[in-house]
């Protein structure tokens, strides 16, 4: 049985008469009563009630109606769909995203996906650092990445998004927690929640940097792997965390925030494969140049600034 054949009941059907079926088919009327002729003998049934002034259907002919327009909406939807996944406007797009941009960033590009791709569903993977971003990427299980440079895999392109101060969050009731702004130097003597030192984080060597500059190495107190441990942590009374300051778009109950005012900035980009040539990808790196989410000019690759940068 052919799909062809299937259009040709469905017309018939439809209108109730060969001559006119064969009009919509742009067909001739005897090939067209061959094939339906042909379609009854296959099935064994007959699927129309002929006379010399009408055609109706059967028994078997209402019953394989219902089927044959179910059939004919699925392929007629499977065509379509993958017409809008060939031209790029329907897929799935996995983003891979560092913790903290979990909280600030993630919101403005599902916001910008739903608003100019909405037949795209979004598959998000958090609390990803760099290195496991580049890997997610290359192995091609990441579409794009919202990471912190530097990027040290060859064949990514990454290109700015933000650039965030790091602040201090510590725990309600800490001694710093009525400062209206704090200096490195004054976090000397506290415990840190740091990620992981074996993780690599761009924000881990921004915090050591910033505090070698003010004189000190940090106490590395307690290590994490997730900027959500980190908080959580803080809130407990364990120690202070310095993040970047998107942390501050979800406030955490038991953590206050506090701005610093000498430590160095990190930067976020947004990165994906540079043999991507895919339409989805084109479309969505066209809606971020059109919405303005890529920032003007370049950063240093190493993603670190300083308070001014």
């Amino acid at each position: 049985m052919e799909l062809r054949q299937l259009r040709y009941f469905a017309a018939v059907a439809e209108t109730r008469h060969f001559g006119r079926a064969a009009e919509r088919l742009h067909m001739a009327q005897p090939p067209l009563s061959q094939a339906i002729r042909r379609l009854e003998a296959e099935l064994g049934v007959e699927l129309f009630a002929r006379t010399t002034r009408q055609v109706a259907l059967t028994g078997a002919g209402e019953v394989f109606r219902t089927d044959v327009e179910r059939i004919l909406t699925a392929v007629d939807e499977a065509v379509a769909r993958v017409g809008r996944f060939a031209s790029g406007v329907e897929g799935v797009l996995r983003i891979g995203l560092t913790g903290s941009a979990s909280y600030r960033q993630l919101p403005v590009l599902a916001r910008l996906v739903k608003r100019e791709l909405p037949q795209v569903i979004l598959e998000v993977h958090t609390d990803m650092l760099t290195p496991a971003q580049e890997a997610g990427l290359t192995e091609r299980r990441l579409d794009v990445a919202v990471l912190r440079p530097p990027v040290r895999q060859e064949g990514i392109v990454h290109r700015p998004i933000a650039t965030e101060p790091l602040v201090a969050a510590v725990p309600e009731g800490h001694w710093l927690g009525e400062a209206d702004t704090v200096r490195v130097e004054q976090l000397r003597h506290e415990n840190f929640i740091m990620y992981a030192a074996a993780l690599g984080s761009v924000v881990g060597d921004a915090v050591v940097r910033s505090c070698l500059a003010s004189g000190f190495y940090p106490h590395r107190a307690y290590e994490v792997t997730e900027t959500s441990a980190a908080l959580a942590l803080v809130a407990a009374g364990l120690g202070v965390a310095v993040l970047p300051d998107s942390i501050r778009s979800a406030p955490r109950e038991g953590v206050v925030c506090k701005e610093i005012e000498d430590a160095l900035c990190v930067r976020l980009d947004l990165a994906w494969r540079e043999d991507d040539d895919t339409p989805l990808l084109r479309n969505l790196l066209k809606a971020l140049e059109q919405n303005d989410v890529f920032l003007e000019g370049d950063s240093e690759e190493s993603g670190i600034e300083d308070r001014q940068g």
